[in-house]
């Protein structure tokens, strides 16, 4: 076989989604595996619709999860004569021509079908026109559209390595449009000339594009050349089935890149989207993923985006990176999320990130969960003060905490926890009952890392401090 070369093919028409990102990753892994290269090209025919910010945000997605490219990033809008030549061609050897039929037309024929419960097909009217006739109207610059003219029989078929065999008849294909009134060539044409002018083998997209194929499987053949294999996969639906929307949530890729998900883990779960390599494994390392990647492995069948299962993912990620590095990533989300992190001791400050590392799944649950350290003021979960701080022997069991916290020796863990839970012993409650009113005080909420290190943490002055606000303000 020769060399492997694929391609990511993105419209910077909008944000880029998450099925777009997938099929980055699943073109990225076929080429490593196979030694081959990953073409990365920016289709921005389009000219209303592009924007250059959405590219740089393609680009930059790409690398920071790590999707490195060996050709490009090419633009399609620079490529324009090459696809201009391609029109030139089909029309002098007669495999295309001109359409004047205007829109208020196709759009009759169309209302026509669906009148007869029939496929709109186009009607080729402007095929029958005379070449006098057609002459004279381009002549007079009248608008028109260029169509390709798929062939008046027979079916145009090829092996889909996703789906299998794959046939469909030219009749009801239809003469479908290759270059705008304004002269802008289609993506239909656009995408198959680039594909055959970067030597692409392998063309893996969403089955969204299979009826795209033997189009443009048409126009490479009209052209002279050998159209690449073809790889549909199937789209990515909701829990419900249905494919996937806004209402499930969110669907744009940057969204879980600004809340705090590890590139490790979406590459893990993007990939298992409609891949398997057995019917159990579900973590596999960068190094994995290309070694065992096949397209004979992906499936039919839609594969469902499960939120739960990515946080799950990602906090398994988080658990397994080295500390430091962890450490390294949460503080810059910290000072991503406008905390001075270059203004705190930075020992102490990757003390308070290792409290949280077991309970935290994204980088942004570590911004939540340490904002009492890092903040002087404090938010108060009401229902949680209500049921800690007023009871009875609260507000009497926050003043004794103060007095032994206050003459405490110091205020190390091992210090700490005997001194409370000998106030425990001597007011015959139970630890919670003294742990727990401490620790609304302390960090405005009933759950907390271990009290005895968020003491430690804190430190001296500022438990007092919180303790005096809680007496004065809360216990009640």
């Amino acid at each position: 076989m020769s060399e492997i070369r694929v391609r990511f093919a993105p419209a910077p028409t909008g944000t880029l989604h998450i099925g777009n990102v997938r099929t980055a990753l699943f073109n990225w892994l076929f080429a490593r595996h196979h030694g081959g290269r990953f073409i990365l090209r920016i289709e921005d025919t389009d000219r209303e619709r592009s924007r250059q910010e959405w590219a740089d945000e393609i680009l930059d997605s790409l690398r920071w999860l790590g999707l490195d490219w060996d050709d490009g990033p090419y633009y399609q809008s620079q490529r324009l004569d090459s696809h201009e030549a391609a029109i030139s061609r089909l029309l002098e050897q007669g495999h295309a021509y001109p359409c004047f039929c205007t829109a208020e037309r196709l759009k009759e024929s169309r209302e026509q079908a669906r009148r007869e419960s029939r496929d709109f097909v186009y009607d080729r009217h402007c095929l029958r026109l005379s070449c006098e006739e057609v002459e004279r109207r381009l002549a007079a610059q009248e608008p028109h559209t260029i169509r390709f003219r798929v062939p008046d029989s027979g079916t145009t078929a090829f092996e889909d390595l996703v789906y299998g065999g794959k046939e469909f008849e030219n009749s009801l294909i239809g003469d479908f449009v290759i270059a705008r009134s304004d002269g802008a060539p289609t993506f239909l044409l656009t995408c198959a000339v680039d594909d055959h002018d970067m030597g692409v083998t392998h063309v893996i997209r969403g089955d969204d594009h299979l009826s795209n194929a033997p189009k443009q499987i048409l126009i490479l053949r009209a052209l002279g050349c050998e159209p690449p294999h073809y790889a549909h996969v199937p789209l990515i639906c909701g829990p419900d089935r249905a494919p996937l929307s806004k209402r499930h949530g969110a669907t744009a890729f940057a969204h879980f890149r600004e809340n705090g998900y590890l590139p490790e883990a979406l590459i893990n779960y993007l990939a298992l989207l409609g891949w398997a390599y057995d019917d159990a494994t579900q973590i596999f390392s960068r190094d994995e993923l290309i070694e065992k990647f096949t397209i004979g492995r992906v499936s039919r069948s839609p594969a469902a985006f499960d939120t739960e299962k990515l946080l799950w993912m990602n906090g398994y990620y988080i658990r397994q990176l080295p500390q430091d590095e962890i450490c390294r990533r949460v503080r810059e989300r910290l000072a991503a999320r406008g905390f001075d992190v270059e203004n705190l001791d930075p020992q102490w400050l990757d003390g308070i990130i290792r409290l949280v590392i077991e309970r935290s799944k994204t980088l942004d649950d570590f911004v939540a969960r340490l904002g009492y350290f890092l903040r002087d003021e404090l938010e108060f979960d009401k229902k949680t003060v209500r049921k800690h701080l007023g009871r009875p022997e609260a507000t009497e069991t926050l003043r004794s905490l103060r007095g032994l916290l206050a003459e405490a020796k110091d205020f190390r863990p091992e210090t700490l926890e005997p001194l409370m839970r000998g106030l425990a012993d001597s007011t015959q409650l139970s630890f919670g009952k003294i742990a727990q009113p401490l620790r609304v005080a302390l960090t405005g909420g009933g759950a907390s890392p271990p009290i005895f290190d968020v003491l430690f943490y804190l430190g001296r002055d500022r438990v007092l401090q919180r303790i005096d606000y809680a007496l004065a303000h809360l216990a009640s």
